[in-house]
């Protein structure tokens, strides 16, 4: 193997302390050992701006991870059946496919993208955030801003994009929980019930989406499943397990993203109160402000990539078969590339940050995730006056994703504008 560990530097990324603030370990990792084999999870990190950066052009780093796992879990009948069926849909997802599979889905996808006119979907997405925040200003006392706001709004919003009915949109959520269960592994003594309870989920939300797929065939609307079938009968077009396949990424992967970039923006604002007080005395930094709220505390850490050729990164050979992890949470506090990176500068100006990736497989969806979280931010902060927070959030334990489990606060229910 061409990789040598360095044991003098801390990698573990699942560590608690890690999970709560990568940023020390990952400032000591990107000063110490930019391009570092971690024994502990068995890859490279990347943690340089400029070498993440590269990455995402280079070649010989796959995103076709999905395809491989799901051949070497053939030759093994006792895995989970609902591990093998999420691992079998989530193959036909545009972000675990390289050219020209990735090419074709991702042309299809943002013929349909352009089509629902994301810029002018904020009237909606401002309707769907205010209606969680006058549930939640019913509560009082301390309560939990993830599941009361940040949880449920990315799904409604999905739901609505979908065309589903809206006495239908909490199951898209209870959905959404089955992938990620099963996406991102499940552990204890109640593994194999949540395996089955992924299983009906999966099969739940496979049959709902072939209904509506069917009843948008005859009866097309002005929703994201009708664009997504505007080829139906071209040489080239979505087959309905693609069709089932990229509802379910856009629920999985808007859902995720969306809620941990409105919680972690809200928690950095919480604790930065000069920043806080700049924002609510001019609203209108809030477009450079959700920039900056992304390269300060993103959303996902970790990006992986398989590699299928031999390259060279930071003068370390890196070989076919090694698996690489482009760390963005470090990239994007990187000192060679930002001022100061480690302050949050809501008029920091420019801001070119990985948050959501680069090049082919930057995130199709980040036009949609960039404005539901400054609607989101900018209304909880117009109508929630006294915000503030009422002890320290639980952090998941996510190589992947930066992500809070809750977020406990205060509020004053006493403005509704």
């Amino acid at each position: 193997m061409s990789a040598t560990e360095n044991p003098a530097v801390p990698d573990d990324l699942l560590e608690p302390s890690a999970s709560a603030d990568p940023y020390p370990v990952l400032r000591e990792l990107r000063a110490a050992d930019p391009v570092h084999w971690s024994e502990k999870h068995r890859a490279w990190l990347l943690t340089r701006y400029e070498d993440v950066s590269a990455a995402f052009q280079n070649k010989a780093f796959s995103s076709d991870r999905v395809r491989p796992l799901l051949a070497a879990r053939a030759e093994r009948p006792d895995q989970p059946e609902a591990t093998t069926a999420v691992l079998g849909l989530m193959a036909s997802w545009m972000v675990v496919s390289d050219p020209p599979a990735h090419t074709r889905l991702r042309k299809l996808a943002a013929g349909a993208f352009k089509g629902q006119g994301i810029a002018r979907m904020d009237g909606m997405i401002t309707r769907i955030v205010d209606e969680h925040i006058d549930g939640f200003l019913r509560g009082s006392g301390p309560q939990d801003l993830i599941e009361h706001i940040a949880y449920p709004l990315p799904t409604t919003v999905i739901a609505t994009m979908l065309g589903a009915a809206p006495e239908d949109r909490d199951r898209f959520r209870e959905w959404s929980d089955e992938l990620a269960l099963v996406a991102f592994g499940a552990g204890g003594t109640a593994r194999a019930e949540r395996h089955e309870r992924a299983l009906r989920g999966l099969r739940e939300m496979d049959s709902y989406i072939r209904e509506l797929i069917a009843k948008r065939r005859t009866d097309p609307g002005e929703d994201m499943l009708s664009a997504l079938m505007a080829h139906d009968g071209d040489a080239d077009h979505l087959s309905d397990d693609e069709l089932v396949a990229m509802c379910a990424l856009l629920l999985f992967a808007g859902h995720e993203t969306t809620t941990n970039s409105i919680a972690n923006s809200l928690l950095a604002l919480l604790r930065r109160p000069d920043q806080l007080d700049r924002l609510r005395q001019d609203p209108a930094l809030i477009g450079p402000a959700v920039e900056e709220l992304l390269r300060f505390d993103g959303p996902i850490k970790v990006l992986i990539r398989w590699v299928v050729a031999e390259t060279e990164v930071g003068g370390r050979t890196i070989s076919p078969g090694e698996r690489v992890h482009l760390v963005l949470a470090a990239a994007n506090r990187d000192p060679a590339k930002f001022t100061d990176p480690d302050a949050l500068d809501l008029g920091r100006a420019p801001n070119p940050h990985l948050a959501f990736g680069k090049g082919i497989h930057a995130c199709i969806g980040a036009q949609l995730a960039r404005m539901e979280t400054r609607i989101a931010v900018s209304r909880i902060l117009a109508r929630m006056p006294e915000l503030a927070l009422a002890g320290d959030p639980q952090w998941k334990a996510s190589l992947a994703s930066r992500a809070m489990e809750t977020l406990p606060v205060t509020h004053s229910a006493g403005r509704t504008s």
